[in-house]
């Protein structure tokens, strides 16, 4: 009775979010993105229920594995094809919420809820048979206590970013953590303060990041870079460094309510966030992501993170630097209209980005309760805000076209904001300290792909808003998406 209530709550809340409501100026249509990423739907088997959370390319690239929220592991041919026509065969089931698979060594490696685990076929008839565990040292005491695995490093551990428990809670160990798994099974403690991620993997540079959602010490969802040794910012986590008699504790708990750069300058440890993703405006659940590796296949944007989100059903993009030893970055708008909360991407051999996952227990935008979809490049490209980069007096901007240099050269036509969140031990937090900064010069290179923007007033530790709705590129178009936002947690030196 009483899971039946819950569960008519649930459905009750789903239904009364508006199913694809409009994102507003922030983003271009669905119909005007697919001029430049069509979408492609993969028809799924009607008798399983595929909620995608992880992705995997095979050795042979022909084949991908899904593996999903309910245990199972799925070898399916046919998805790469132009027109999807795929066959799933069952590989493993019985698992529990699967949030990171990779495949090496002829065995696959998943993370799940409450472990790292080794899977083998070892009579080779395309079933799993031993089920070894690599790692299960962090605790589960809670429903809302995902663990989210990455790909192997470049030494072969993986990553996994454990969930608090309720968000406000570690009731078992290690739980706001990120633990590294060797491959001979040794669990190494990297960080603590951790809450709620949604996905774990390198950055453009290498560099492992997770991506973590808006809630108590988290004014919106962001990028953040796991640090050995740091604090990514709720305290909860504490109680664990106990296990870690190698690694001290932050000598100083941050203050509540207050500011991230307030605070990091007294908590020596604490991380700021790479990149924040203003709430609504860029995703409200941030989730797995993955960098463009396709060597152009995907259209302009080669090295840059692609990132999905739950509850909008939206991809957006990021990019990051390192500024006087800190991690810092810009997001950007890119494709939206996905049928289902994503928790997972994936790019495939021919260069297309997958992206699925379900609406399971949190209202989604989307229509269906899960989904897979592609993302093919038409082979147009879009004109874009393609990178912001902090300069030592204002921005480098980049766009993927040539721009119109009358236009681009007046600097009245870049229109900035700024704004900080309140760093505070409630649940997210209003868009405060808002300021102006102003663009008093813009110098177009020679080939007219960059602009190198002179601003006054900018602010550390602000994210900066940058609106450029009357750029045009050099044969009179429009910017597909004319919003992007950078984080400037340091402004780079002489």
């Amino acid at each position: 009775m009483f899971t039946t209530l819950i569960e008519s709550l649930i459905t009750l809340l789903f239904i009364c979010l508006p199913q694809q409501e409009p994102l507003g100026e922030y983003w271009g249509t669905a119909e005007e993105e697919a001029k430049y990423y069509k979408m492609v739907e993969v028809p799924l088997p009607p008798e399983l229920a595929v909620e995608a959370g992880s992705f995997e390319v095979m050795p042979d690239k022909k084949q991908l594995a899904i593996a999903t929220r309910r245990g199972d592991i799925f070898l399916v041919d046919g998805i790469f094809q132009k027109h999807p026509e795929p066959v799933f065969k069952k590989y493993a089931s019985g698992l529990d919420e699967i949030f990171g698979m990779a495949y090496r060594n002829d065995a696959f490696h998943i993370t799940q809820q409450t472990e790292v685990t080794r899977i083998t076929d070892t009579n080779h008839d395309g079933r799993a048979d031993q089920f070894d565990t690599l790692s299960d040292r962090w605790g589960f005491r809670h429903y809302h206590e995902f663990s989210f695995g990455s790909k192997p490093d470049a030494e072969g551990n993986i990553w996994v970013a454990l969930c608090l428990s309720e968000s406000y809670h570690s009731k078992a160990p290690f739980r706001g953590w990120c633990l590294k798994i060797t491959p001979d099974g040794q669990s190494i403690p990297v960080c603590s303060g951790i809450r709620s991620p949604c996905g774990i993997g390198p950055n453009e540079h290498g560099v492992m990041f997770y991506a973590e959602s808006q809630g108590p010490w988290n004014g919106s969802c962001s990028l953040k870079v796991l640090q050995p040794g740091g604090f990514m910012g709720h305290p909860v986590s504490f109680n664990s460094y106990d296990l870690v008699p190698e690694m001290d504790q932050p000598s100083t708990v941050p203050n509540t309510p207050s500011r991230l750069e307030v605070e990091r300058k007294r908590v020596k440890e604490l991380v700021p966030y790479a990149v924040v993703f203003p709430y609504k405006r860029m995703g409200r659940s941030i989730s797995g992501f993955m960098v463009d590796r396709t060597g152009g296949k995907f259209g302009p944007f080669e090295n840059q993170i692609f990132i999905g989100d739950f509850s909008l059903g939206v991809v957006m993009r990021a990019t990051t630097e390192k500024v006087n030893g800190v991690w810092q970055g810009a997001c950007y708008p890119f494709r939206e209209g996905f049928d289902t909360g994503l928790l997972a991407v994936q790019f495939t051999p021919n260069g297309n980005l997958i992206a699925g996952g379900t609406n399971r227990g949190w209202p989604v935008r989307g229509p269906k309760p899960y989904a897979i979809q592609r993302l093919d490049w038409t082979g147009i490209t879009p004109f874009e805000i393609k990178t912001i980069s902090a300069t030592v007096d204002g921005f480098k901007i980049t766009f993927t076209k040539p721009v119109d240099p009358k236009i681009a050269s007046q600097a009245t036509n870049y229109q900035l904001a700024t704004f900080t969140h309140i760093y505070r031990q409630g649940y997210g937090s209003p868009e405060v300290d808002q300021t102006t900064p102003v663009a008093t010069q813009a110098v177009v290179s020679e080939d007219r792909m960059t602009v190198d923007l002179k601003v006054d007033n900018r602010v550390q530790g602000h994210v900066h808003d940058f609106r450029l709705p009357a750029i045009r590129s050099n044969e009179g178009e429009t910017l597909v998406h004319a919003d992007a936002y950078y984080t400037l947690n340091e402004i780079p030196r002489e």
